[in-house]
């Protein structure tokens, strides 16, 4: 059988001739070409502080990461003066890392730890440390407080600033697909019967050790069958919560209601693309004027209902103070959360009217109280009706629209750990980028503008 040749032979040879032994030009010299020489000896003198431009983004990143208080992280540590063991990573290496990674879509512990030995930035943070995907994964998912803390310590700074002035806040919700496939999630009856067979499992490698596997490996075993029934017991839990909210919220007994064995606290929800998928819901709260977020907030549940009130009441335990302004779509449409806003936190809102081109359609006028409208809702009707209350309301789109787009832009489509402790911990990594990163905007053009008032 003869292989069917693409060039014939002239070709082949004009070809061989034109990259090994260049044909004279058209002046009737031979070209001189500055060609790959890969097996010659070289020797470079440079620290990697020589090689990272000054004014990188690395370097400002860990600059502003080392005037953080991370002594949360520091009481974590082990190692000590005076006893044993391999000394730990520098806390300042670990954050900065991530943040950095994050602001560039990065989000995979495999590949951050690839990066750390390939790229010249990621090299020069670690600065000569050695790094694992385990040890990264496992501080990204095991400090989501100190996440959390590090966020507010920078909007501390900016509030105090006057960079932040919450005078105007923007919430929205932003669906984020949960670790957990749909053939996960099951009804009571199987949770019951995977949970059965599961302990099984476990006595059976307690009774029977293999001892063709190493103890290493028997301790794995042992490790899997015992967290498969945490996360069945989890599902069955959590699936008795599901089973109430239903019955609650009238929607059935509850008796169809599913749980998943791999992520016990993700919901089946539906996406801006219409399809149902487990997921989460992250909420960000973004200060209007400057674009940083001042509040994060995550949810199981499929809707924005209820969670105006909640996110005020962080933003003032946070800031000491509670937005003058909050903006929100109509997904938050609430009767007993307008209210907690309006009287309660004493924050003017500002959302759309519920179901207003459909009343408007039948010649109803939206903005016209109702039976069912408290004192405070038929406020909101009347503000929204006026010009400026509108005008206003369109500042929503610019601050928690741009967060979300942000958010996807750097990857956040897809969540890499399982549970609400642990997705918040995303959560409040993407945040706590993206105020680092408003940060170091707004500073330098507050420096600016006094150097040139002098």
């Amino acid at each position: 059988m003869t292989t069917q040749q693409l060039f014939h032979d002239d070709e082949l040879a004009d070809a061989k001739l034109a990259v090994g032994r260049p044909a004279a030009t058209e002046t009737g010299g031979i070209p001189r070409l500055r060609v790959p020489v890969r097996d010659q000896k070289v020797f470079t003198v440079a620290s990697l502080d020589d090689r990272l431009a000054p004014d990188h983004e690395a370097r400002r990143v860990w600059d502003f990461v080392c005037q953080l208080d991370l002594s949360a992280l520091a009481l974590r540590i082990k190692a000590v003066e005076g006893r044993k063991g391999r000394d730990a990573n520098d806390p300042r290496i670990l954050v900065c890392l991530w943040v950095y990674a994050t602001l560039r879509g990065i989000d995979s512990g495999r590949e951050l730890h690839g990066l750390c030995g390939e790229s010249l930035p990621y090299e020069w943070i670690c600065g000569g440390v050695s790094m694992n995907y385990h040890t990264l994964c496992s501080f990204r998912s095991d400090n989501g407080d100190v996440l959390r803390d590090l966020r507010i310590q920078i909007v501390a700074v900016l509030l105090e600033a006057g960079l932040v002035t919450l005078d105007a806040v923007a919430q929205d919700g932003m669906k984020v697909r949960a670790a957990a496939g749909k053939s996960s999630f099951h009804r009571e009856t199987t949770l019951e019967e995977c949970l059965a067979a599961a302990r099984a499992q476990q006595a059976a490698l307690e009774a029977t050790p293999s001892p063709e596997l190493s103890l290493r490996r028997q301790a794995a075993q042992a490790r899997a069958a015992r967290e498969k029934i945490e996360r069945t017991q989890a599902a069955l839990e959590n699936l008795e919560r599901l089973k109430q909210q239903k019955e609650a919220k009238r929607k059935g007994t509850g008796a169809g209601a599913r749980a998943s064995t791999t992520d016990p606290e993700a919901r089946t929800m539906q996406f801006s693309d219409g399809g149902f998928r487990p997921g989460y819901n992250v909420q960000y709260a973004t200060d209007v004027g400057s674009g940083v977020i001042v509040g994060v907030h995550v949810t199981n549940n499929g809707n924005d209902y209820g969670q105006m009130s909640p996110m005020l009441d962080q933003i003032q335990a946070t800031c000491g103070e509670t937005p003058k302004a909050l903006l929100v779509d109509g997904g938050f449409s609430s009767l007993t959360d307008i209210d907690a806003v309006e009287t309660r936190h004493g924050t003017t809102l500002y959302m759309p009217v519920k179901d207003k081109k459909r009343k408007e359609q039948k010649g109803i006028d939206p903005y016209a109280r109702v039976k069912e409208d408290t004192d405070a809702t038929a406020a909101h009707k009347a503000r929204m009706a006026t010009p400026e209350a509108q005008e206003i309301y369109k500042l929503r789109c610019q601050s928690a629209e741009l967060i979300n787009a942000q958010a996807r832009n750097r990857n956040l489509w897809f969540l890499p750990v399982r549970g609400l402790i642990k997705v918040g911990g995303i959560a409040e990594l993407f945040a706590l980028a993206h105020n680092l990163s408003r940060a170091l905007h707004l500073l330098a053009k507050q420096a600016q503008q006094a150097l040139a008032n002098g």
